[in-house]
């Protein structure tokens, strides 16, 4: 537990390189992306944003990945009332073509094909299961934090990945109407469910000052410091193979700052997740 323990704590601060940002419009996709200042041949993610929330609310958790080596891309699309989590999917897919298919910042930096993944918060965590099922043997993982509960529903493609799987969620997330990770989790074969202590699940992007006013929920640091270390030791392990962060993605391995998972409890039906959020 002391060697993970000092693992995830190195993991909370940021990373050895430097870190440029850029704009994806230049390929004529509206977004953003973050990279180390130099390296070829570097692993990369697509991260698709949660319900009405920006690309940019990310930008911590995107700098805090570029800052360990990875080059984090998310696209700023279908952030309306009623987007479409399988045009968002589709955004996710051109965002990991961009960023293979040419060279980023001045030219020295570059991202290899082979070690490629989706990741997303919410309606976006969603979106990322949709483009790994569409995407299957190019991506090495995914990994969904907090996935929020969309139509068409994500556990049927979910079911058809075979590949590693990080599914994050809230001590609530049982009983909250719009999340729904305990129930992703039980349909995706081989993923890993984190249950991360005294989390918020609208609680990841930053700068969400009036969002709770709209019943969304607001920015949280806590949640934020929590799971910036565990999403970055799973992306390290099956992006570029690295053994010391084997443990991140491995089921039998408990964390620092997360709970364990019951594996014999039950999903709330969605009707008694409703009933439960009419009574507060």
């Amino acid at each position: 537990m002391a060697a993970i323990k000092k693992l995830v704590d190195a993991l909370s601060r940021p990373g050895p390189h430097r870190v440029l940002r850029g704009d994806l419009a230049f390929a004529g996709q509206p977004g953003v992306v973050y990279t180390p200042e130099d390296g070829l041949g570097l692993p990369g993610i697509a991260f698709g944003h949660d319900w009405v929330t920006s690309a940019a609310g990310y930008a911590g958790t995107l700098e805090h990945l570029a800052s360990w080596g990875i080059v984090a891309a998310a696209p700023d699309t279908e952030r309306g009332i009623a987007p479409s989590v399988l045009n968002l999917a589709f955004d996710l897919g051109t965002t990991l073509d961009i960023i293979t298919g040419v060279r980023l910042g001045p030219g020295r930096i570059s991202v290899h094909p082979g070690k490629l993944a989706v990741a997303g918060h919410g309606f976006g965590a969603s979106a990322a299961v949709f483009t790994a099922a569409g995407l299957g043997s190019r991506l090495r993982g995914v990994a969904a934090l907090y996935p929020a509960t969309t139509r068409p529903a994500a556990e049927e493609p979910a079911a058809s990945l075979n590949l590693p799987g990080l599914v994050i969620g809230a001590p609530d997330d049982a009983a909250n109407v719009r999340f729904n990770a305990l129930e992703l989790a039980r349909a995706w074969p081989g993923a890993v469910l984190r249950t991360v202590s005294k989390s918020e699940a609208t609680g990841l992007p930053e700068n969400r000052r009036f969002s709770k006013f709209a019943g969304l929920g607001g920015s949280d640091r806590g949640t934020q410091r929590a799971v910036r270390p565990l999403l970055t030791g799973f992306l390290l392990y099956v992006l570029t193979g690295d053994k010391e962060y084997r443990q991140f993605a491995d089921p039998e391995v408990r964390l620092p700052h997360t709970d364990a998972v019951d594996p014999d409890h039950a999903p709330v039906p969605p009707e008694e997740k409703l009933v439960a959020l009419l009574r507060r």
